[in-house]
This record gives structure tokens, C-alpha cells and sequence, in this order.
């Protein structure tokens, strides 16, 4: 891990000024919802030579939207130049937390994110079509939305980071509009359960999945993702776990930006 943190340290001190980074804009046709969904995905300089490239797809937090990744992380077009991966980030609704809600057929984010709009980016651009070249992170609720989905479907993705997720929804029945997705937790504890990533960690086998957990030691998230790293190590999953202090705030975002993408980078070169 200090190798790690040393890295993204010096990585930031020498990254170029200046992005030859595409950044396009679209709408994917959700046939589950009957709808488009509106997404923006940046193409590294390199995707103009015409080789597939490996594929991060990035999920916004509650009240974002699918510009959140460009317009607050300005280094993010630099990074992917740097590492040369295409980096996809769709409209996650205001409040979806990225599951298939089971009591609003509008809300079918797992079965956007996971199926259709892969299969619609293989099928737009160069992209490797593997789970090996294929990894998925967020922060906040895409952060939840990210190892929620990498876990469940593990044929799809083969790596996951987490900046600050809501890993664990039980704590919080009145925030973020949960309720509205997956029903009261008085009437609907089933749902809160089996929607909470903690309460997933069963569906891994040790290096089923390359994964990263981020999180603030100030962040109303913090303990929900330390009890998650636990329960990792006592299964014996390794994944990397950083905390340090901070917030739930941007300016602990940006920071965790490099972090993830150097993962994500060393995923890709290694996987096998």
C-alpha cells in the first residue's frame, strides 16, 4: 500500500498540463426502462490509433448526473491520456442507488449499467470486450452503485473502487431517497438487506475480483466501509483499503482521483 500511495503521489507531480482527451456525449437507449439515458464517455488520444482499449465505466454520487466526472474532476482527461483507458459515466438518476428497484419499474439501474449499456459501448466504440479489460467505480452512491454491481455480476466486470461509498444502507432509512427506491425499511427489511453491499461479500471467491475501498476517516460512510474491509479480510478476499482523513467532499474526491485510476491501470497491465 505505501508503494501504492507513493506512486499516485509522484504520478500527480508529472501529469501533462494539457489533455488531448475526446469527451462526446450520448443517450443509450434503456429498452428495460423505455427510455434513453444520457451518458458521457471520454476517449483517451491513443483512440484514434484504432486498437480496442480497456473500459472504466464511473458512477456518479445521489443528485449527480452524467457530467458529474468531467466537470468536477478537471484532472480526470489528463489520466485517462496517461493510462489510455475510455472512461464511461451514465446518467444514474438522481436518486437510483443503481439497483433494480423492486417497487418502481422506472428505476432499472442494474440492468442499464450492467448489461445494456455495456453491450451499447462494445458495440459503439473500440473497446476490449473481456471482464479482464473491463473494470467499474463511483463515489458516494456510485460508489455503493460500483461494488454492488461488480459483485453481482462478476462475468461483467473484473475490477471494482469505491471513493467513499454507502456500503451499507441500513444505518440511513431516512437519506437519500433509499426509501423511495427499496421501500421502508419497517416494511421492507428484505430489501434492505439484500441491497446493501456488506451483506454481498458472499458472492466473492479470493481474487474473484480485483477491488478498492476509499474512504475518509471523518466520512459519515467511514465506519460501514472499515466493518466492509473486515469482513473482507476475514474471508480472505484481498482488495485495497486506504483511508486517511477527510470528508465526504469533493476536495477528498479529487484527491482519491489518482488513486483509482492508477488501480484501475495496474488491473488492466496485469490481469490475466
Amino acid at each position: 500500500m505505501k508503494h501504492l500511495l507513493l506512486s499516485c503521489l509522484f504520478l500527480g507531480s508529472v501529469a501533462a498540463p494539457l489533455s488531448a482527451a475526446q469527451i462526446e456525449s450520448l443517450e443509450i437507449l434503456s429498452p428495460s426502462m423505455n427510455h434513453s439515458i444520457k451518458t458521457t464517455v471520454v476517449l483517451p488520444e491513443k483512440y484514434k490509433d484504432g486498437q480496442p482499449l480497456p473500459v472504466v465505466y464511473l458512477l456518479h454520487g445521489y443528485s449527480g448526473n452524467y457530467q458529474s466526472w468531467v466537470k468536477d474532476f478537471p484532472a480526470l482527461t489528463n489520466l485517462v491520456d496517461q493510462y489510455e483507458f475510455i472512461v464511461v459515466s451514465p446518467d444514474g438518476g438522481f436518486s437510483s442507488w443503481y439497483f433494480d428497484s423492486p417497487i418502481d419499474p422506472k428505476f432499472r439501474y442494474e440492468t442499464f449499467v450492467a448489461k445494456e449499456l455495456v453491450e451499447s459501448i462494445d458495440g459503439k466504440f473500440h473497446t476490449i470486450q473481456d471482464r479482464k479489460d473491463r473494470a467499474i467505480g463511483g463515489l458516494s452512491m456510485g460508489g455503493h452503485g460500483a461494488l454492488f454491481l461488480a459483485f453481482k455480476h462478476q462475468d461483467v466486470f473484473g475490477a471494482a473502487a469505491s471513493m467513499s461509498g454507502g456500503v451499507d444502507l441500513r444505518p440511513f432509512p431516512l437519506n437519500w431517497d433509499i426509501s423511495k427506491r427499496i421501500g421502508d425499511y419497517s416494511t421492507h427489511p428484505d430489501a434492505w438487506e439484500t441491497n446493501s453491499v456488506i451483506n454481498l461479500v458472499y458472492l466473492l471467491k479470493p481474487h474473484s475480483l480485483a477491488l478498492m475501498i476509499d474512504c475518509g476517516t471523518s466520512d459519515f460512510f467511514y465506519n460501514a466501509n472499515k466493518a466492509l474491509h473486515e469482513k473482507l479480510l476475514y474471508r480472505n478476499i484481498p482488495h485495497d483499503y486506504i483511508e486517511r482523513e477527510g470528508e465526504h467532499n469533493l476536495k477528498y474526491w479529487r484527491n482519491s482521483l489518482a488513486y483509482h485510476c492508477l488501480f484501475f491501470h495496474r488491473y488492466f497491465e496485469n490481469a490475466e
